[in-house]
C-alpha cells in the first residue's frame, strides 16, 4: 500500500491549521516554516482542499486559511481524498473495468481489496479533533499553539 507525500503533507498541514486560533487565518508561509514543507507544495495542496470545501481562503493583509468545518467533522480520509489520493491497498488501476494492472486478477486481489476497505473505514473514523486532542495529551504540542507537530 502506498500513501504518498501529498496525503501525508495534507494531513500534517491540516493538523497544524487546527492547532492555531480558529478565528484567525493562518498563512501557508507559517505552516511551511513550522512543518518544513515547501510553500509552493502547500499552495497546490490547499487549492485542492479549498475546492473540496475543507478550508477557505482569506485575502489581504493578515490573510490565510481557515477550516470550513469543525475539526471533529473532518476525517483523515476526507483530507487524503481531497488531494486526489486514492486510499487502496491493491496496485490496481481504478479506471480499468477489470481493476487489475494484469490481464487477469492477481490471486491476492480480494485480500488487498478488503485491506483497502478496512483502511478506508479506519481513516474515515479518525477526525482532526480527536488527533489534536491526542497530540495535546501526549505532549507533542504544548500549550503554545504555534508549536511544531
Amino acid at each position: 500500500m502506498k500513501l504518498t507525500t501529498k496525503g501525508r503533507y495534507a494531513v500534517t498541514a491540516m493538523l497544524d491549521l487546527c492547532c492555531q486560533e480558529a478565528s484567525v487565518p493562518v498563512s501557508l508561509m507559517d505552516i511551511a516554516k513550522r512543518q518544513e514543507i515547501s510553500l509552493s507544495y502547500l499552495e497546490q495542496l490547499f487549492a485542492k482542499l479549498r475546492r473540496r470545501g475543507l478550508v477557505r481562503s482569506v485575502r489581504g493583509p493578515g490573510g490565510g486559511y481557515l477550516l470550513m468545518a469543525s475539526p471533529s467533522t473532518i476525517s483523515v480520509a476526507d483530507i487524503i481524498r481531497a488531494v486526489d489520493e486514492p486510499i487502496q491497498a491493491t496496485s490496481c488501476d481504478e479506471s480499468d473495468p477489470e481493476g487489475c494492472r494484469r490481464s487477469t486478477r492477481c490471486i491476492t486481489h480480494h485480500l488487498w481489496e478488503r485491506v483497502g476497505l478496512h483502511l478506508n473505514q479506519y481513516l474515515d473514523s479518525i477526525h482532526l479533533g480527536s488527533l489534536i486532542e491526542e497530540i495535546r495529551v501526549t505532549g507533542v504540542i504544548g500549550t503554545d499553539p504555534g508549536g511544531k507537530l
